[in-house]
C-alpha cells in the first residue's frame, strides 16, 4: 500500500469518531446545498465526495497532491469519476477565471488557511454574482465557557499542530470579505459552525 494511502486512513480513522458524533450529518447537509459546477477547496482525503447530488460536478482541490490521489479512489468508489475534477491549487491564488462556480464548498479547512481574507477574495472572485459559499468549520466558541476554552487551548495546539488555529472567526472574517451570511447556524455545544453565503455586489 503507498504511503499516501495509509496517511489518508489513518487521517480518516482518527475523524471516525466525531464523523459518528455528527460532522458526518452535518457535511450531508451542507452538501446538499450544492448545486451546479461546484468547487470544494482544501478536500483532505475526500470525505464529501460520496454525499453530493447527482448532476453536480465537483472541482477539488487542494495543496497535498498525495491527498489527491486517495479523493480519486473515493470517487471511482462512489461512482462519481466522471463528475470530479482534481486539481493541486491554493485557494488563496485559484487557478480559476472570474464567475467560474455556482458553489464553492469547504469543511474544516479554514482554520488552516495562512491568510483567510486573501482566500475568501479568491472564491468571490471565482464564484458567480449569484453563486453560494458553503462552509462547516471549527470556530472559537459561540459560549463564554467554548470561548474561553478555545483561547486557552490555541497557542498549545497551533505549536503542536503547525497549521490549525483553534480560535477563529470565520463568519466575521467572512462578512468583512464581501459577503453576506445567508444563514450560519451553531453545532457541537458551540464549536462547530455551518455558513452559507452570498457574494455582495461590487
Amino acid at each position: 500500500m503507498a504511503t499516501s494511502d495509509k496517511t489518508a486512513q489513518r487521517y480518516d480513522r482518527g475523524m471516525y469518531p466525531l464523523e459518528r458524533a455528527g460532522i458526518s450529518k452535518l457535511r450531508r447537509w451542507l452538501t446538499a446545498e450544492a448545486h451546479g459546477n461546484t468547487l470544494e477547496i482544501g478536500v483532505g482525503t475526500g470525505a464529501n465526495i460520496g454525499l453530493y447530488q447527482p448532476g453536480t460536478t465537483v472541482t477539488a482541490i487542494d495543496v497535498e497532491p498525495e491527498r489527491l490521489e486517495t479523493v480519486a479512489r473515493k470517487a471511482r468508489q462512489n461512482g462519481r469519476e466522471r463528475a470530479t475534477i482534481l486539481a493541486c491549487a491554493n485557494a488563496q491564488d485559484l487557478p480559476f477565471p472570474n464567475d467560474a462556480f455556482d458553489t464553492v464548498i469547504g469543511s474544516l479547512v479554514f482554520c488552516s488557511i495562512e491568510q483567510p481574507d486573501r482566500a475568501l477574495a479568491e472564491i468571490k472572485r471565482v464564484l458567480k454574482p449569484d453563486g453560494r459559499l458553503l462552509l462547516l468549520e471549527h470556530v472559537r466558541g459561540q459560549t463564554s465557557f467554548t470561548r474561553r476554552m478555545t483561547d486557552w487551548l490555541h497557542p498549545v495546539w497551533f505549536a503542536l499542530q503547525g497549521s490549525c488555529h483553534l480560535n477563529r472567526e470565520t463568519a466575521s472574517t467572512v462578512a468583512a470579505s464581501g459577503f453576506h451570511l445567508d444563514q450560519t447556524t451553531t453545532h457541537g455545544r458551540g464549536l462547530l459552525q455551518m455558513i452559507i453565503a452570498s457574494p455582495t455586489p461590487e
